[in-house]
């Protein structure tokens, strides 16, 4: 074999095992999008490393993201460069489950969602709210498991276009609904949604009461909100450094204002007006382990992040893009050591009933 045919043969199967790579092993779950689609969300291709910048600016002042008119853009900051590397990377849903045995963690991830709606007991037709959509994984679960009428509202203009689009393409765009908006201050009307749930998203907001004040203003009387909060367990220790590190290292690769303690969440919404019908945190024993699925996620994490890297080197992936995912990364391992210590909880879950009118 002459030397060009050599080269020839080398490029070639090169560009095909890169093609592979991209297009067929390049995502540790079932894809929202593939590698080579990878954008900043609403930001400008061009733009992506200058608002990678921005969002860690908010932590060199940390008093701003605890002011309510701060957090919009930090929290929409953050989703417009993540969102489609969630969807890439972990699939449709942005949250976490209980481990199944012998369920893969899709299946686990349905199971978990439809949970949430079977506990609110809304029969077929009933208009329910999905409060921190996303681009809509838990909404199509639950509306195709319910058939209920979802509304979402997300704050990321470009979650509402990805939301739609998945919805058209699952063919429940008769059920789904999907609204760009702040869940401080929602354009509906008081009374006016049969149910409500929010799947590991209130804890964007700079204050819970302003949140769960507003979800009993748009409820009607006698329904259920259900939500499930990111908190410290009761293991957490403030005295201790290592606790602290783990859990503002989860702050700031997350968007989050402050992790609130599992002591808060009744009191807030008992506060606002609400009867708790149930708490109870779904990670404890004896379910499995959510974490695992970031351990057994590793070698996929270090897979993407050269994929991630070559894509960029060739322009095809924004210029931060590599950054991005490096956060995610290391936010992902920060996680994992919060749920093996057991002082954080992703799915401390809270069952609420607005009281029926007198």
């Amino acid at each position: 074999m002459d030397s060009l045919t050599l080269i020839c043969t080398a490029a070639l199967l090169a560009a095909g095992g890169l093609y592979w790579f991209v297009c067929f092993f390049g995502s540790a779950e079932v894809k929202g999008k593939r590698a080579v689609q990878l954008t900043g969300g609403s930001i400008d291709k061009e733009n992506v490393q200058d608002n990678y910048k921005q969002y860690w600016s908010f932590f060199r002042s940390p008093k701003e993201i605890e002011t309510a008119d701060k957090v919009p853009v930090f929290v929409d900051t953050f989703y417009n460069l993540v969102t489609d590397i969630y969807e890439w990377g972990w699939g449709q849903s942005f949250h976490f489950s209980p481990s199944l045995p012998g369920k893969s963690n899709r299946e686990a991830t349905r199971i978990h969602e439809e949970m949430a709606v079977d506990l609110l007991g809304v029969k077929p037709g009933a208009r329910i709210l999905d409060a921190g959509c996303g681009v809509g994984g838990p909404m199509r679960a639950i509306a195709a498991h319910s058939k209920a009428n979802v509304v979402g509202i997300t704050i990321n203009e470009y979650q509402v276009k990805r939301a739609r689009m998945h919805n058209k393409k699952a063919g429940l765009d008769s059920l789904c609904e999907v609204v760009c908006g702040n869940f401080l201050q929602m354009p509906f009307a008081d009374n006016s949604f049969d149910g409500v749930y929010s799947i590991e998203a209130t804890c964007h907001a700079p204050n819970l009461e302003e949140v769960y004040q507003e979800i009993y203003r748009v409820l009607k009387p006698g329904s259920l909100y259900i939500s499930y909060e990111w908190v410290t367990t009761e293991l957490y220790k403030a005295e201790d450094l290592e606790h602290v590190e783990i859990i503002h290292g989860i702050e700031r690769g997350d968007a989050l204002p402050g992790l609130r303690t599992y002591k808060d969440i009744a009191q807030v919404a008992k506060k606002v007006g609400f009867e708790v019908v149930k708490e109870k945190d779904l990670a404890k024993p004896p379910s499995h382990p959510w974490w695992t699925r970031l351990k057994m996620g590793r070698m996929a994490y270090w897979r993407n992040h050269i994929l991630v890297t070559i894509l960029a080197f060739l322009g095809i992936a924004p210029k931060g893009t590599v950054d991005v995912h490096e956060m995610l990364f290391v936010t992902a391992d920060y996680l994992a050591q919060g749920g093996e210590k057991g002082i954080f909880s992703p799915m401390h879950m809270i069952l609420c009933r607005k009281p029926a009118a007198e």
